[in-house]
């Protein structure tokens, strides 16, 4: 009673030995255009290598590590064949049987043995190396996905937008012209707040005549884990939307579902436009192995869902058409056993990953074909480019005009890079950071987007996929927290899970960190960092000043494109607009725009050192530099501590090396961490400068463990130069005296 998969097996072997398989398929003859009896064998043995690879994982316990199986859903098989190679898939979990009829189209491939790789966890499997059972391939043009609930569903927004702009801009991509770019999930999923926004934007686009060759597949089974979908709901909520084509096929007949798939395909292929196909099917053998799913579904209820097998559909049509007789499929379904379990038992004969180096090798992804920048822009094309920033250029600047400067240098030198977030084309960004690039580059490379954040690093995942360098806005940084799963459970695991074959590279500018005068609370002051540091492969930028900006940004330019790194680039607001250090007028924190042909580039992870003392040691970045170069005059000049000050710049990866050499020079060591004191940056290097034996004085002044509140509350639990110089005067000793 228990065991549904041993039930379902020999449920199957019975209907077709016998012949009753209880209701006539919509479709019962192969009057389906395109559809050919060798095909439907075809389908058909694709579909039972699925459904053995699902019964064989479930009596391997220990032997094999994942049991989410595709039982139900192999009616994706026909869409795998109704599609091109070339339609980049994002898959549901549960299309293994796409893959597999995918997988077939590949000269020489090895669908069978590949998957019993991934089940084994064996470090040849050629998805992802071991890493985890996922379902893709460069070969099939399927970037592989790990236990989706809808977060893929913004990239494939990103991948159809760029797939158009890429053959318009001339930019080398991957994909033919007419491509169509496919996304599967769940009924559940389409609940989830990513999956409503990514089909939001993909209708706003297609209502304003952007294109948008995108079909979004929902493998509805009616069921989510153990919650139920009310009935009629997924055709309710997305049968009516502008913008957006409904079209509904049944997912156990393989007929159907082609013959649907195939006008969908096609209707986005020729329009342009999305759809969403929604395929009707069910869920054998629970959500996955140990799911038992008795518990919340009654005996009566799980037989009927198994009388609807699709694979009994399948053998149906086989019969009925005279294609096969059940011996004929009774012995396909045997044979298929056997074959899987051998293959399934050479496979755990196979390596696994055995060390923390090879487990971590993809995290930081192989260097890309550009084995140098692209060249500097010419000294005509720059002449055009800033012809209307002469006077601007001949000024000192501050740290935004840097950027924005900065900016338009780069998007000249690499053709690919799109910048887009909200507000950043028309407006030119809330601080006027990206003002004139629409004017210099043009709406499809500057691009204004809807107000939503996933969406907006769902587009930069998705552009990666088709050659772009994206650039992408966060508005503020707490507007990162609507949406960090794109940043930390898709764009930087893209490369591990694919075992190095597919990145997507990208600069993320976010404004953001404390000191703004004006705004309180966590949504506009927001100095936590913590949601960034702890992603591996991750890269974290923080400029204080116009010079590092322009030199940071391109050394993040090029760690994109040339090393394929998913680059934040922290930018901290209260320090745009700032010009004077110690007193008004002094103008002090400007600086002149250099032309990047004229200027060394900055190593990456390299910090600035300001001043050469030895009784102090300051340690800190962004704001903290800048108070803390206030605080340095005064315990300069009235204490007499000679000091010198790091400006760490990259908070991830640090620099070990130069962070243990720099505190080894002094006496003293005071780091300076502007954001909450728990979980911060300073407790990392706290913990870096003691278990690297530095055994001197060591303090910091860090911010409180508090939201920031408004108005001038706000320095109360910051860091500020005051509390600098009172932490350096405790920690070396001497007599505050008076400031």
């Amino acid at each position: 009673m228990y065991n549904r998969a041993e039930i379902i097996d020999k449920n199957f072997l019975h209907r077709v030995n016998t012949s009753d398989f209880l209701a006539r398929p919509a479709h019962k003859d192969l009057s389906t255009p395109g559809v050919s009896p060798q095909m439907l064998i075809d389908w058909f043995d694709t579909q039972i290598m699925n459904r053995h690879l699902d019964l064989m994982a479930r009596r391997t316990k220990g032997e094999t590590f994942y049991s989410i199986g595709s039982s139900g859903h192999e009616g994706l098989a026909a869409i795998a064949s109704a599609s091109r190679l070339t339609d980049m898939a994002f898959l549901h979990y549960r299309d293994a049987a796409f893959v597999i009829q995918r997988r077939k189209q590949v000269k020489g491939s090895t669908p069978l043995y590949d998957m019993a790789l991934s089940f084994a966890a064996s470090s040849e499997d050629p998805v992802s190396g071991g890493r985890h059972k996922v379902l893709g391939g460069t070969d099939i043009y399927t970037p592989p996905q790990t236990s989706t609930i809808a977060s893929h569903l913004p990239k494939a927004v990103g991948a159809a937008h760029s797939l158009c702009l890429s053959h318009k801009s001339g930019v080398e991509h991957p994909l033919p012209a007419d491509s169509v770019i496919l996304c599967s999930f769940g009924d559940a999923s389409s609940n989830h707040s990513t999956a409503q926004g990514a089909i939001n934007a993909a209708a706003w686009a297609s209502y304003q005549n952007s294109p948008m060759p995108l079909v979004f597949i929902c493998e509805d089974n009616n069921i989510g884990i153990s919650v139920r979908t009310p009935h009629g709901w997924i055709e309710q909520n997305y049968k009516n939307r502008p913008g957006l084509k409904y079209m509904p096929c049944d997912g156990r007949n393989l007929l159907s579902v082609f013959e649907a798939s195939k006008a969908a395909i096609d209707y986005a292929r020729t329009r342009r436009k999305p759809v969403f196909l929604h395929v009707k099917t069910v869920r054998l053998m629970g959500h996955a192995g140990a799911d038992i799913e008795m518990r919340y579904t009654n005996l009566a209820d799980i037989e009927a869902v198994e009388a609807l097998d699709p694979l009994l559909v399948t053998a149906q049509l086989l019969i009925e058409n005279n294609i096969l007789t059940p011996q004929d499929i009774l012995s396909r379904y045997e044979s298929m056993r056997r074959r899987v379990d051998r293959v399934a038992q050479v496979s755990f004969t196979r390596p696994k990953l055995s060390n923390e180096a090879e487990i971590t090798a993809p995290i930081t992804p192989p260097p890309s074909a550009f084995e140098t920048p692209p060249p500097h822009p010419s000294q005509a094309a720059r002449a055009a480019c800033f012809k209307d920033d002469e006077t601007q250029l001949s000024r000192p600047m501050n740290l935004a005009r840097q950027i924005g400067f900065a900016l338009s240098d780069l998007m000249l030198q690499y053709k690919n890079a799109l910048v887009f977030g909200e507000d950043v084309a028309r407006k030119g960004g809330v601080y006027s950071v990206t003002t004139g690039l629409l004017d210099k580059f043009g709406p499809a490379r500057v691009m204004d987007t809807l107000l939503d954040e996933q969406t907006i690093l769902g587009l930069a995942i998705g552009a990666a996929h088709n050659g772009f360098l994206p650039v992408p806005e966060i508005q503020f940084l707490a507007y990162l927290h609507n949406a960090e799963d794109q940043i930390r459970g898709e764009a930087a695991t893209l490369s591990f899970f694919s075992n190095g074959q597919f990145t997507n590279p990208m600069v993320l500018r976010i404004a953001g960190l404390g000191y703004q005068r004006g705004f309180g609370g966590h949504f506009h002051n927001d100095n936590s960092i913590n949601v960034l540091r702890d992603i591996p492969g991750l890269i974290i930028a923080c400029p204080s000043n116009g010079d590092d900006a322009r030199k940071m940004l391109r050394t993040a330019f090029d760690l994109a494109q040339r090393e394929r790194k998913v680059v934040v680039f922290l930018e901290p607001i209260a320090l745009y607009m700032t010009a004077d250090l110690h007193e008004a007028g002094d103008k002090k924190w400007l600086s002149h725009y250099t032309a990047p042909q004229d200027e060394a580039p900055l190593e990456f992870g390299t910090p600035f050192q300001y001043g050469k003392g030895t009784d102090l040691c300051i340690l800190t970045y962004g704001n903290g530099y800048y108070l803390s170069r206030k605080a340095e005059k005064i315990l300069s000049e009235t204490h007499g501590l000679n000091i010198r000050i790091i400006d760490l710049r990259w908070l991830k990866p640090l620099n070990e090396k130069a962070i243990l050499a720099v505190a080894e020079a002094c006496d003293h060591t005071l780091i300076v961490d502007e954001c909450r004191k728990t979980g911060s940056l300073a407790e990392e290097i706290t913990a870096l400068l003691v278990s690297g034996g530095y055994n001197r004085p060591l303090g910091r002044v860090s911010g409180a463990d508090s939201y920031i509140p408004l108005g001038p509350a706000a320095y109360e639990v910051m860091p500020s130069a005051e509390r600098i110089i009172n932490g350096a005067l405790a920690l070396t000793g001497k007599n505050r005296g008076d400031i």
